[in-house]
């Protein structure tokens, strides 16, 4: 179908003409420091000139804000949402429970940019929920009993979301950062995998978490307990903003074998990878004597995975993704 042309009046052809949208980079000095940002631009497609669209300068303006805040490291506006709603609080109480102005959330919502120390401290909050806990009774007795109290059980059943170790949680972190929706079950797989490879890659594991033999595969049972509620749906809740960016704390290492995890069985539905893994010494091994539908709470040890792993590398290698690809292949 063909793209429906757009048009305006063009103040240099003096007549309405169609045009197209570009991007541009430009250079902007903001405290004496120069950024460079890309922002969108209509030109005229009879004379080539910039042409000024209702609107453009609105949401060129917002690019602008939100590219200078990743450049600068600062909370986005919408993390600020995503902090009101997580914890449920409101922005007076917000500002207080952080240790700030009554009004200083307000100010920020309407687009004044947040000083690195302010900003600093949102994000912790965002991201740890028992930091959030800390600030919240410290500043108890200025917010206001019942903001108080709203906010405090919905961080403190937030905080209980972090019962796996660091290197799990920012392995899902790492996930959810690459993937465009991922089911508990595939999710399972995939860190089933993350494991083995790593283990034969890096020789050790990546994180401490035991592997379970159940039913439809292998599962570690924290994580399990983290998303249960979403079946067999795709993650998605505002809760899970508190993982957001946790991965920048992974290493070149770590994220390069999650990435040949994630571009080769991250590719196929959690149900395909569940039969991968029913094929698998580890898996059958730590299964021997229960029916197949019995539940089990049998471990499959990191030993067994890492043999496991170590014997499908000396068969088809697990170093690259053609590789990894020919291994899964050979179970289709």
């Amino acid at each position: 179908m063909a793209k429906e042309r757009m048009f305006d009046f063009c103040t240099s052809c003096r007549k309405e003409t169609s045009y197209k949208i570009c991007k541009k980079s430009i250079q902007k000095v903001i405290k004496d420091k120069s950024y460079e940002f890309e922002i969108a631009v209509a030109l005229c497609d009879e004379c080539g000139k910039e042409m000024d669209i209702s609107g453009l300068l609105d949401s060129n303006i917002k690019v602008i804000d939100e590219q200078y805040r990743q450049a600068e490291g600062l909370i986005s506006i919408d993390d600020i949402y995503k902090i009101m709603d997580i914890y449920n609080i409101g922005k007076a109480p917000l500002s207080i429970a952080l240790g700030f102005g009554e009004i200083t959330i307000t100010r920020y919502l309407s687009g004044q940019m947040p000083s690195k120390e302010y900003s600093n401290i949102i994000k912790k909050a965002l991201t740890s929920p028992n930091y959030m806990i800390k600030l919240l009774n410290d500043n108890a007795e200025k917010m206001g009993e019942t903001a108080y109290k709203k906010a405090i059980k919905a961080a403190e059943e937030i905080a209980g979301l972090f019962c796996v170790s660091d290197k799990m949680l920012l392995t899902i972190s790492y996930i959810f950062e690459q993937m465009r929706e991922v089911t508990p079950l595939a999710l399972q797989k995939i860190l089933y995998f993350i494991q083995g490879i790593y283990m034969v890659l890096l020789g050790k594991p990546l994180y401490k978490e035991d592997c379970m033999a159940w039913v439809h595969g292998p599962v570690y049972e924290e994580v399990y307990d983290l998303f249960k509620d979403f079946k067999y749906n795709p993650i998605e809740d505002d809760r899970f903003a508190i993982f957001k960016d946790r991965f920048e704390e992974l290493n070149e290492h770590e994220k390069m074998v999650i990435d040949l995890v994630i571009n080769t069985f991250g590719k196929y539905s959690g149900k395909v990878l569940e039969d991968i893994t029913h094929e698998e010494l580890p898996w059958k091994n730590a299964r021997v004597g229960y029916e197949t539908s019995e539940p089990s709470r049998e471990i499959i040890s990191k030993d067994e995975i890492k043999n496991y792993f170590v014997s499908v590398a000396n068969k088809y290698g697990v170093d690259t993704e053609e590789k990894l690809n020919c291994y899964i292949q050979s179970y289709m």
